[in-house]
């Protein structure tokens, strides 16, 4: 089977698209088969440095940086699960552009601060739980 080069691919795509929503809609599903990886989607999705995410989870960005080549330490796994848990919900609930703003924008219902300047300051579990409240269509049925 002989197969075209993917830049010649996404050409071709780009140009038959019926629209920017269709191509935008093929890159997501792309992006979800490809990257699967918790680390990586909360670093892409997110939108966060390695600088960043050294702060969320209280280590060095070389640290973060060596984590993607070799795997997450187990202490660190617990804050990685809490935030790949609210990255699921995002990434389901928000469109794909908007979580980084979505994230670094000041909330009442966090006391003024951002989902980003709590991972930061080491509270993953809040992360997780005020993400899935803002999403949780239960509270807004009668």
């Amino acid at each position: 089977m002989t197969y075209l080069a993917p830049q010649r691919v996404a050409e071709k795509l780009i140009e038959e698209a019926p629209d920017q929503e269709w191509l935008r809609s093929l890159a997501d599903a792309l992006d979800r088969t490809l990257r699967t990886d918790p680390l990586e989607r909360f670093l892409s999705l997110w939108d966060v440095s390695a600088a960043e995410a050294g702060r969320a989870f209280g280590v060095t960005r070389q640290a973060v940086s060596k984590w993607r080549k070799s795997g997450v330490p187990a202490d660190r796994m617990p804050a990685l699960i809490d935030l790949a848990s609210a990255t699921d919900v995002l990434d389901r609930r928000v469109k794909r552009e908007r979580i980084p703003a979505v994230v670094r924008r000041p909330a009442a219902d966090l006391g003024g601060r951002s989902l980003l300047e709590l991972a930061c300051a080491g509270r993953h579990t809040e992360v997780r739980d005020a993400v899935a409240a803002t999403f949780d269509l239960r509270r807004i049925q009668p």
